[in-house]
């Protein structure tokens, strides 16, 4: 792996995943930009990387659409150039269909699709000028099949892979590579802070996401797959990945499994 001197942009870098990719990249000699809500938490992620690390904080919610493009000029304005654009920002969901107000979807939707698509959409034309970059998207298993209580999330996710994969197509004359990241469980407060129904069974932290995957770890796992530009990759549990190959191949018997499955 060669990030050095890279400029790469991680949004959702305050906490979990994007917290661990910001560490990895700055160990590899990286120039970073940091983007997160909660700028104290950017803060605190900035003190723990490698003194010699070059950060920009750079603190936005994803869902102002229309600021993408502003953001975007402070990044370049500031290093010249990006290399890479992983966007990793993402809220999820613990609510049945039935139950879930439509606010919910939309919610998610403008997170997890909207602004990754917007901000991408700001950074493409520089990417497009320097004839260089790469964009990488933290999607999920969840973009590859279909759980109960996770109607909204797992439409959003599905709809990153649907983009992503045709923009891949129109950029490579460019010289611009396309990663997507499909986790499965990794240890984060994710499933804490997911959108919810006033139900006090949703707030606890699931026990698949308590023994998923060290977020540090999958860090790692995910740098090789960047540096390999490899168009897709699955980081998860075993359990994940057969479930996504059994819904692939067997889905039929997928649909049997999962209405049965105990999700929570």
């Amino acid at each position: 792996m060669n990030f050095k001197d890279k400029v790469v942009w991680i949004t959702g870098a305050s906490s979990g995943i994007g917290e661990q990719l910001a560490y990895a990249f700055a160990v590899q000699g990286a120039r970073l930009v940091l983007s997160g809500r909660r700028e104290e938490e950017l803060e605190r992620v900035q003190k723990n990387c490698p003194e010699t690390t070059e950060v920009l904080l750079l603190p936005m919610d994803i869902t102002r659409f229309d600021e993408a493009p502003e953001w975007t000029a402070k990044v370049v304005a500031h290093f010249g150039y990006i290399s890479l654009l992983v966007n990793n920002a993402g809220i999820s969901q613990r609510s049945l269909a039935k139950d879930a107000p439509l606010s919910m979807d939309q919610q998610v939707m403008a997170v997890n699709f909207f602004g990754t698509v917007a901000l991408t959409k700001a950074v493409l034309p520089y990417m497009l000028k320097q004839q260089f970059g790469h964009i990488v998207v933290a999607s999920s298993v969840m973009g590859k099949i279909g759980t109960p209580l996770r109607s909204a999330y797992a439409a959003s996710k599905h709809a990153l892979h649907g983009f992503f994969d045709s923009l891949r197509a129109e950029v490579h004359d460019d010289n611009i590579k396309v990663t997507i990241l499909a986790p499965g469980f990794v240890k984060t407060d994710i499933s804490i802070n997911a959108l919810r129904p006033d139900k006090p069974e949703y707030r606890n932290l699931p026990d698949s996401t308590r023994q998923g995957l060290d977020p540090a770890d999958f860090a790692r796992i995910a740098l090789r797959a960047i540096a390999a530009e490899k168009q897709e990759a699955l980081i998860a549990g075993p359990r994940e990945t057969l479930a996504v190959y059994i819904n692939k191949f067997l889905p039929r018997l997928f649909a049997r499994i999962i209405r049965k499955a105990k999700v929570t």
